[in-house]
């Protein structure tokens, strides 16, 4: 910030177990957004080991900071985004001119992963229906995001996250911007997800109720984790 230099997590070290229902809980400012983009490849440490599914991402490579990451590494955290993780993100970020079947497959659009290379593209059609109806929204297959409430946008945002059979499914703050009846149907619905699909699920969050539901909960404060 400026010729302020701020070191939003230190000494951060611990494990999420596939499967887990997990919550990185704390205040604003405690680096819970920053540490969860950590985890998702989006931020990039400027030291330490990220460790995805037992992948070293930075293996052979040296980790870079600043805003200009270099073409080679760019290219291998946009393959292990793709295959490896799901992003539900606060404001939704659904494709206004897409209707909900559109956007839930758009993953698939811009590129198959492991799991879903060797789909048919009926079954690729199936597995998406699957999806949709999954998340309660099978009427509303042809309407846009505009046509939607709240609620409903924020199920779009998970059935896409979910497209690609990724392990892992990211979200941050998934309920912020929901009123509490429709905030508490999507926590059900998350969990039921990570019962039987077993989707792990890594929420930054300072919600309760998220944090109530977490198998494995991890408190940060001023950018270390509390114990």
């Amino acid at each position: 910030m400026g010729k302020i230099e701020v070191q939003a997590l230190q000494d951060i070290s611990f494990t999420i177990e596939r499967g887990e229902f997990a919550a990185l809980s704390g205040p604003s400012g405690s680096g819970k957004s920053t540490l969860l983009n950590v985890i998702g490849l989006i931020d990039l440490p400027s030291s330490g080991k990220v460790m995805l599914d037992e992948i070293d991402v930075y293996k052979n490579m040296k980790p870079v900071s600043g805003d200009k990451i270099p073409a080679k590494i760019d290219r291998r955290l946009t393959t292990l985004r793709r295959t490896h993780l799901g992003f539900i993100f606060q404001n939704f970020n659904l494709i206004p001119v897409l209707n909900v079947q559109e956007n839930v497959e758009l993953p698939l659009k811009l590129g198959k992963s492991p799991a879903t290379e060797n789909m048919t593209k009926i079954q690729m059609t199936e597995w998406i229906d699957y999806l949709i109806e999954r998340v309660g929204l099978t009427g509303w297959k042809r309407h846009k995001p505009s046509e939607l409430s709240g609620g409903q946008r924020q199920r779009v945002a998970i059935a896409r996250a979910l497209a690609t059979k990724a392990p892992v499914i990211l979200a941050d703050e998934p309920t912020a911007n929901l009123d509490s009846k429709n905030g508490d149907q999507i926590l059900e619905l998350m969990k039921k997800i990570n019962g039987e699909l077993h989707t792990t699920f890594v929420f930054s969050t300072h919600d309760a109720k998220i944090v109530d539901m977490s198998n494995h909960v991890i408190h940060l404060k001023d950018g270390i984790i509390e114990t």
